[in-house]
């Protein structure tokens, strides 16, 4: 009767724990909704933003900008995962965090000093925890990212590479692609490579000529840093819908396991309390004959 009793206490301790993790599933459903009409505004503003690099990349050359020059030789690399705040999302930041590990591995075999800035708690955590060299840590964002927080992060390595302390940039995050399905990307942000911006414009030349004020160099200069500022605002969002995406498929399962588990359990109570009574059945059956045998 104890062992039975025990099973029912633990089929209501898994029933509270299914009632949590479906609500997380549909709070993550929801917020992948908000997150994928974020990217889908900024698409707009990204692809006009390339549109007009690609203009001015037929009346500019490959040295026009220092964020174009590769540096010779290449010594000092940074890598910047994106990671999330919070767990509960399956194999999300592993995914990252083992990229980042390849990447750096790469690296640091072609005698390059390799640094990490990373982002979110569970990338700073365990970056920390096997000892990597972290050039920063940034906890604090949200899962809503904003062009500030990008900000903060293109304008700190674009710094560094215009002074010459570094001469890479790799982003690493995960690329949502649907629902179902995150993909981990590694970018390069800096140099900027420069078939990102001319790629299009070779394709298709425009017909009428263009007329730049002050110069097609200086519009350059002022555009750039915005594209970094984009791409990198762009992979913070893209990290923020896969986190709530891989939530809800983690939640999910974690639901339907939970009622497997419940399933499971029941059947075993059923099973020991059906025992119990054929016991207790034969029990009063056996002393009832005993009386009347008596």
């Amino acid at each position: 009767m104890s062992k039975a009793r025990a099973v029912l206490g633990r089929i209501k301790s898994v029933e509270k724990t299914r009632q949590i993790t479906k609500t997380m599933e549909m709070v993550a459903a929801a917020k992948i909704k908000r997150a994928q009409a974020r990217i889908e505004s900024a698409r707009p503003y990204a692809i006009k933003m390339v549109e007009v690099l690609n203009n001015i990349a037929e009346y500019v050359g490959p040295d026009s900008h220092p964020l174009l020059k590769v540096h010779d030789p290449i010594q000092n690399v940074v890598i910047v995962p994106i990671t999330s705040n919070r767990g509960l999302c399956g194999a999300f930041n592993m995914n990252i965090l083992r990229q980042s590990e390849a990447l750096y591995r790469q690296e640091v075999a072609e005698g390059r000093n390799v640094k990490f800035l990373a982002i979110g708690r569970k990338g700073v955590g365990y970056l920390r925890f096997t000892g990597y060299d972290l050039l920063a840590a940034h906890t604090e964002f949200s899962d809503k990212p904003t062009f500030v927080e990008a900000k903060v992060i293109a304008d700190r390595l674009v710094e560094m590479y215009l002074e010459g302390t570094l001469d890479k940039v790799y982003l690493v995050f995960n690329h949502f692609k649907s629902v179902m399905e995150q993909k981990p990307m590694i970018h390069q942000l800096l140099p900027i490579k420069q078939e990102e911006i001319t790629d299009a414009a070779a394709e298709k030349k425009q017909e009428a000529g263009y007329e730049f004020e002050p110069d097609a160099v200086s519009v350059l200069y002022d555009l750039l840093p915005r594209y970094i500022d984009t791409v990198v605002l762009r992979a913070l969002m893209e990290s923020a819908a896969s986190e709530q995406a891989a939530r809800r498929t983690a939640m999910k399962n974690a639901t339907d396991s939970a009622g497997d588990m419940i399933e499971n359990l029941t059947r075993w109570y059923n099973r020991a309390r059906q025992a119990q009574i054929t016991q207790e059945i034969a029990e009063i059956v056996g002393g009832a004959n005993a009386l009347q045998e008596a």
